[in-house]
């Protein structure tokens, strides 16, 4: 065989393996992505990320919840209740397909949290059960309604209190974005509505990669 065909054969296998080499890093490196970029998947963060407060809730395992608990991982909270017949089982359910398909890349990295506007009946008893319809991983949060109210106000999460209600069948008016804290317990942002799946999974994965 010609000495010369040799090595161009050699060179364009060299060129080859390089090409792929430098593919296959780009794909798995994790490269941030800028502001804009994280706007398009409608999540917007706040620098610096705010102090929470104090507060005490109850999760729905009946144990004490306070701010140093989210300290860690990451954690996405929706203020809604057990009784919401419309954003909230749909926003639950998107989250529980989203950490299902995350799988062991969101293991132990983020927490996701139903927080009550509506305490009167979501005792921790009901958020548990409702929320294993969803994902036995998820956590409910209540207690009492000045705790949450003011927990939800330092977060930018308003929403219109219900207090001895006549009617059995009242609904709460709430925020429907997405509150994020990260893994220092503060206030980080949050992922505007409306919610599409695959832009907060990937909002979720950029988070991961965060470094603190």
């Amino acid at each position: 065989m010609n000495r010369n065909f040799t090595w161009t054969i050699l060179s364009c296998i060299t060129v080859m393996v390089l090409a792929v080499s430098l593919y296959v890093n780009k794909m798995t490196s994790k490269v941030s992505l800028t502001n804009d970029q994280l706007k398009d998947l409608g999540l917007y963060l706040i620098e610096p990320a705010r102090e929470l407060g104090e507060f005490k809730l109850i999760d729905s395992f009946n144990n004490e919840f306070v701010p140093d608990d989210f300290k860690g991982r990451w954690n996405a909270l929706f203020f809604g209740f057990t009784f919401c017949p419309d954003i909230c089982p749909i926003t639950m359910g998107m989250l529980s397909r989203i950490e299902k398909e995350l799988g062991l890349v969101a293991e132990d990295k983020i927490k996701v949290f139903l927080v009550s506007v509506d305490p009167d009946r979501d005792t921790p008893e009901q958020l548990k059960i409702y929320l294993e319809n969803f994902n036995d991983k998820f956590v409910g949060l209540t207690g009492g309604i000045d705790q949450i109210y003011n927990f939800a106000t330092r977060v930018n999460a308003p929403f219109s209190p219900v207090i001895n209600s006549e009617d059995p069948n009242y609904s709460v008016d709430h925020y429907g974005s997405i509150v994020v804290i990260n893994p220092e317990g503060k206030y980080a942002g949050f992922f505007r509505t409306p919610h599409e799946q695959e832009k907060v999974k990937l909002g979720l994965l950029e988070l991961i990669n965060k470094q603190l």
